[in-house]
C-alpha cells in the first residue's frame, strides 16, 4: 500500500510540475485516491466479516449438536469480532447515506444472527433437545446468514460502482492521471485477488469445519444408535423381570399386602383376596373390622396397636408373628402367620409397610389332632394306671363287703348298710371297668363276629329302650365282612352311643345304623395320624339331633367328660367307645354340625382270612382337563381334594365356605362342575349353595361329599334322593369315577 501512494503521489508531483492548471486536477485525483482508499477499505472490511459471521453460526450449530465447548468459545470470540467489525463497517460508509442506511438496516440481522447462536447455545445448555431440533429445522439461523451475506454483497457492488465512477472521472482528467488510474485499478485487482483468495481460504476453513461437523454429527449417530441399542435391551431385560416378578407376586400362595402410612392398600395379590377376603379398594382397618382378631393362643385379644400393619408402620421388622382371625359372619377361623417390613424414603421417614400372611390353619389343625390323640393316650396311660391300682383295692373292699354281708344276716340294720356299701362297690367297679375300656387295659374276648346280626340283634334291644319317638332303621352291606372284636363290647358300644343319639333328640328322631367293606389310603392315614391305611370294616351311626360343636367334638373321648345334666351321665361312654375301637386296632370318627346331627362311624379291622374288604382294582382314571370349584370349610380335606384333581388333569378353584363360592361365580370365573360339601357353618349347606348356583349359572352340574353316610344324608331330608353323594373318606379312584359321572363322561 505504502508504494502504491508512492507511485500515486510521484504521479501528482509530476503533474504539478507539468502544469499548474493540473493543480484542481490534482485536487480532485488526490480526492478520488482517498475515496479509493475507503473504497479498498470497506471491501476489506466486508471480507474479513463474511468468515466471522460464517463462524458465529458455524460454532453455535456445532455447539448445539454436538455439546462441545470449543464451539461455544469459537462462538463467543467470533460474535465479539463480528459486532465489533460491523461497528467499524458502519462508521467506514457514514459518507454515503445510502450504504450507510443500507447497514444499518443489516446490523439489525447481525445482531438476530448472534442472538440466534446465543438461543441455541443456552437450549443446549438446558437439555432441550426439541427446541433445537425445532431452531435447526426451521434455518432461521442460516436465512438470517444469507440475508446478511446479500447486504454485503450490495454494498460490495455499489462500491464498485463508485469505484467505476471514479475511474471514468480520472479518465477525463488527462493522460497524467491515466497512470494513477491505471495504477489504484491495478492495486483494485491486486486488493480484489487478495480478497478472493481471502474468500476462498474462509470457504475452505468453512468446508472444513462443515465437514469436521458432519463427522462429529456422524460419530454421535453412532455413539447415540449404540446407546438406543443397549438401552433398547436394557428396557427389554426390565420388561422381562418385570413380568416375572408380577407373575411369581400373582401366583403366590402367600397373600401379600402393599400399604401406605394411613392404612390404604396400594397392591395386593390374588392371594390375599382368597386368603384375607380383601375387596378392591378395602383399608386394612376395614378388613380388620371384619374379624375378631385374637393371639396365638386363641383367647386373648390383640389390642389394635399390636396389629401386624401398626408394628410394621411403627417401623418395627418382625417374621413369624401367629395370630387368629375369626370371621364376624361365621365360619372357621384362619391360623396365620404373618411377616412385615417397613417401607421407608431416603431420610428414613417410614411411608408405608409390606405385610406377607401365611396360611397355618392346616397346620395347626393337624398339630391339634396329633394333640388330641396324645393327650388322649397320655389320658389313658394315667386313667389305666389309677384304675388299675383302684381296682387292686376295689377287690379287697368287695371281698371284704361279701363276708361282712354274709357275718351279717342275724343283724338286719348292720345288713343294710353292708349291701349299700356292696352294691357301691359293684358300681364302682363298673367305673373301673369302663376306665379300663378307654386305656385300653380290659380283658377282652374276641372272636369272629357278624357285624350285621350284631346290629340287628342290638337294633331289637334298643327299640323299647329309645322309645317310640326314635325311629330306628338300618342300611346293611350284604357282602360285609367278619370282625375279630369282643361281641360284648361292641354291643356295649352301639348301647352307648345309642343312648347318647337318644339324648341329642329330645323330641324324637331317626337313628340309622350302616355297614360296608371300605379301605383307609395313605391321604387318609396322612390327615389323621393314628390311623393305618388298609381294609376295614365300616360300622356307622346315624342320628338327627342337634349335633356337637368343635369344642365338644375335640373332648368327646376324654373321660368324665359330658354335655348332660348333672346326675345324668358319668361321661365315661365314649371313651369305653373309643378305648375299645383302639384296642381292638381300629380307628374311630365323628362328623358332626350343630343342628344337623351326628355320624359316628367305627372302623374295625376284619378277621384274619376275609376276603370280602378287597382293594377296587386299580384302574387307571381318565384324564380330565375341566375346571372344577370345590367348596370345603376344611383345610386339610380341601388341599386333599384338590391336590387329587390337580393330579387327574383338572383345574380347580377353591373356597373354604359358601360366601366365598357365591364371591367366585359372581366374579365370573368359569367352571364346569360345582363339588361341595353338604354341611357347612355360615349359614348356608351345600344344597342352598348349589341352589343360588344354579340361579347364576343355570344347568351346572353338581356333585356333593359328607362325613355323613349317603343313607344319612338322604333318608335325613337334606339332599333330593338321586343327587350324586360321594361319601368321605374316599380313594382317588371313588372321586375320579364320581366326577366323571358328574361331568356326564
Amino acid at each position: 500500500m505504502a508504494s502504491q501512494r508512492l507511485i500515486l503521489g510521484s504521479g501528482l508531483a509530476i503533474l504539478l510540475v507539468i502544469s499548474a492548471a493540473s493543480i484542481g486536477l490534482d485536487v480532485k485525483s488526490r480526492s478520488d485516491a482517498q475515496s479509493l482508499d475507503r473504497t479498498l477499505g470497506v471491501l476489506k472490511k466486508i471480507s474479513d466479516m463474511r468468515p466471522l459471521l460464517h463462524a458465529v453460526e458455524s460454532a453455535a450449530r456445532g455447539f448445539a449438536l454436538t455439546g462441545d465447548t470449543t464451539f461455544a468459545k469459537e462462538y463467543q470470540e467470533a460474535s465479539a469480532s463480528l459486532t465489533s467489525a460491523f461497528g467499524n463497517l458502519i462508521a467506514a460508509v457514514k459518507d454515503n447515506p445510502d450504504e450507510a442506511h443500507l447497514l444499518e438496516e443489516a446490523k439489525g440481522q447481525v445482531d438476530r444472527e448472534v442472538a440466534l447462536g446465543g438461543e441455541m447455545i443456552r437450549l443446549r445448555n438446558s437439555g432441550d433437545g426439541d427446541g433445537i431440533a425445532k431452531m435447526l429445522a426451521g434455518g432461521e439461523s442460516r436465512a438470517q446468514l444469507d440475508k446478511i451475506l446479500a447486504t454485503l454483497e450490495r454494498v460490495v457492488t455499489e462500491e464498485r460502482r463508485l469505484l467505476a465512477v471514479r475511474s471514468d472521472r480520472s479518465k477525463t482528467n488527462g493522460s497524467l492521471l491515466l497512470a494513477i488510474d491505471l495504477l489504484g485499478a491495478l492495486l483494485i485487482l491486486i486488493l480484489t485477488a487478495i480478497m478472493t483468495a481471502a474468500t476462498r481460504r474462509s470457504s475452505r476453513e468453512l468446508q472444513d469445519a462443515l465437514s469436521a461437523t458432519k463427522a462429529a454429527n456422524l460419530s454421535l449417530e453412532a455413539k447415540v444408535a449404540e446407546r438406543t441399542k443397549d438401552l433398547g435391551a436394557a428396557l427389554e431385560e426390565l420388561r422381562r423381570s418385570t413380568s416375572v416378578m408380577e407373575t411369581t407376586f400373582h401366583t403366590m400362595a402367600e397373600a401379600v399386602l402393599v400399604i401406605d402410612a394411613t392404612g390404604n392398600v396400594l397392591l395386593a395379590n390374588p392371594a390375599a383376596e382368597k386368603m384375607l377376603r380383601y375387596r378392591a379398594g378395602m383399608t386394612v382397618q376395614a378388613l380388620r373390622a371384619r374379624s375378631t382378631v385374637l393371639h396365638a393362643d386363641g383367647v386373648t385379644l390383640m389390642q389394635v396397636g399390636d396389629m401386624p400393619s401398626a408394628r410394621a408402620l411403627r417401623g418395627e421388622e418382625f417374621d413369624d408373628l401367629e395370630f387368629i382371625a375369626r370371621s364376624l359372619r361365621g365360619g372357621r377361623q384362619l391360623h396365620l402367620v404373618v411377616s412385615g417390613r417397613p417401607l421407608r424414603e431416603a431420610d428414613g421417614k417410614v411411608t408405608g409397610a409390606a405385610l406377607v400372611y401365611h396360611d397355618i390353619t392346616a397346620s395347626r389343625e393337624m398339630e391339634h389332632k396329633l394333640q388330641q390323640s396324645q393327650k388322649l393316650d397320655a389320658i389313658g396311660k394315667l386313667t389305666g394306671g389309677v384304675a388299675h391300682d383302684f381296682n387292686n383295692m376295689l377287690t379287697i373292699i368287695t371281698g371284704t363287703t361279701e363276708t361282712l354281708v354274709d357275718s351279717l344276716r342275724s343283724q338286719p340294720a348292720l345288713l343294710q348298710t353292708a349291701e349299700l356299701i356292696d352294691r357301691a362297690a359293684e358300681r364302682c367297679r363298673e367305673l373301673i371297668q369302663h376306665l379300663l375300656a378307654f386305656a385300653r387295659r380290659q380283658p377282652l374276648e374276641p372272636r369272629t363276629v357278624d357285624i350285621n346280626a350284631t346290629v340287628l340283634d342290638i337294633a331289637k334291644l334298643l327299640r323299647p329302650t329309645l322309645g317310640e319317638q326314635i325311629e330306628i332303621s338300618s342300611a346293611l352291606a350284604p357282602d360285609v365282612a367278619n370282625v375279630h372284636i369282643d361281641p360284648s363290647q361292641l354291643a356295649n358300644s352301639l348301647l352307648n352311643m345309642a343312648i347318647n343319639a337318644r339324648d341329642a333328640m329330645p323330641d324324637g328322631g331317626k337313628l340309622l345304623f350302616e355297614s360296608s367293606n371300605i379301605v383307609l389310603d395313605d391321604a387318609y392315614a396322612t390327615a389323621n395320624p393314628d390311623v393305618t391305611p388298609g381294609r376295614y370294616v365300616m360300622l356307622a351311626v346315624s342320628d338327627t339331633g342337634t349335633g356337637m360343636s368343635h369344642a365338644v367334638q375335640d373332648k368327646v373321648f376324654e373321660p368324665f367328660f359330658t354335655t348332660k345334666e348333672v346326675g345324668k351321665g358319668s361321661g365315661l361312654g365314649m371313651s369305653m367307645v373309643y378305648g375299645f375301637v383302639k384296642q381292638s386296632g381300629g380307628h374311630i370318627k365323628i362328623y358332626s354340625e350343630e343342628g344337623h346331627g351326628t355320624t359316628i362311624k367305627l372302623y374295625l379291622p376284619p378277621a384274619r382270612g376275609q376276603a370280602a374288604v378287597e382293594a377296587p382294582a386299580a384302574a387307571p382314571a381318565r384324564r380330565g382337563s375341566e375346571t372344577i370349584l370345590v367348596v370345603e370349610d376344611d383345610a386339610l380335606v380341601r388341599n386333599y381334594v384338590t391336590g387329587q384333581l390337580a393330579s387327574l388333569g383338572y383345574r380347580t378353584i377353591a373356597a373354604a365356605d359358601s360366601r366365598a363360592a357365591l364371591a367366585i361365580v359372581d366374579k365370573g370365573d368359569p367352571f364346569d362342575l360345582l363339588f361341595t360339601d353338604v354341611i357347612m357353618p355360615g349359614g348356608m349347606n351345600g344344597r342352598q349353595l348349589a341352589d343360588e348356583v344354579a340361579k347364576r349359572r343355570p344347568g351346572v352340574r353338581v356333585l356333593y361329599t359328607s362325613g355323613y353316610t349317603e343313607n344319612a344324608i338322604v333318608h335325613h331330608g337334606r339332599l333330593d334322593e338321586g343327587v350324586l353323594l360321594l361319601a368321605k373318606p374316599y380313594r382317588k379312584s371313588q372321586l375320579a369315577s364320581m366326577v366323571e359321572l358328574a361331568l356326564g363322561k
